[in-house]
């Protein structure tokens, strides 16, 4: 089941902003590689920034699904309809990282394995936001 700062809130988003920022930053330094023309710092950059989805996003989706989602939604049933819609979250982000997994050994960081990266973050993002919003009572801002 995931420790107890799934459970907390403030711990919670701290993960997520934790999470999202590290994408932000590795992404942007991957687009700078790519712009300076350094192609194998470039593939090794990538290589890391696909790492990072799964060691630090996936694995944090794997801890929610893993009873938090039961937990937070126990009996009522629209919060059982979101833990569905939020879990749906997760599966697009594991297409898309498989998806990458499948690009980038054969292609390396080209255009369409950038898009990938980028939608990676918009997903997460609005995810996150859902998640608070859905399971903690946050309201977006």
């Amino acid at each position: 089941m995931g420790g107890p700062a799934l459970r907390q809130h403030h711990a919670h988003h701290a993960i997520h902003e934790g999470a999202l920022s590290g994408a932000l930053d590795k992404t942007e330094e991957l687009e700078i590689l790519i712009g300076e023309g350094k192609s194998e710092d470039a593939r090794l950059a990538a290589d890391q920034l696909l790492g990072y989805w799964v060691t630090r996003v996936l694995s944090h989706a794997d801890a929610e699904e893993e009873g938090f989602y039961e937990e937070m939604a126990g009996e009522d049933p629209n919060l059982r309809l979101a833990v569905v819609k939020l879990t749906r979250d997760h599966d697009i982000l594991r297409m898309i990282v498989a998806d990458i997994v499948n690009e980038l050994p054969e292609s390396g960081p080209t255009p369409d394995v950038m898009r990938l990266f980028y939608s990676l973050i918009t997903i997460n993002a609005i995810h996150s936001r859902e998640e608070e919003r859905l399971l903690f009572g946050e309201q977006p801002e």
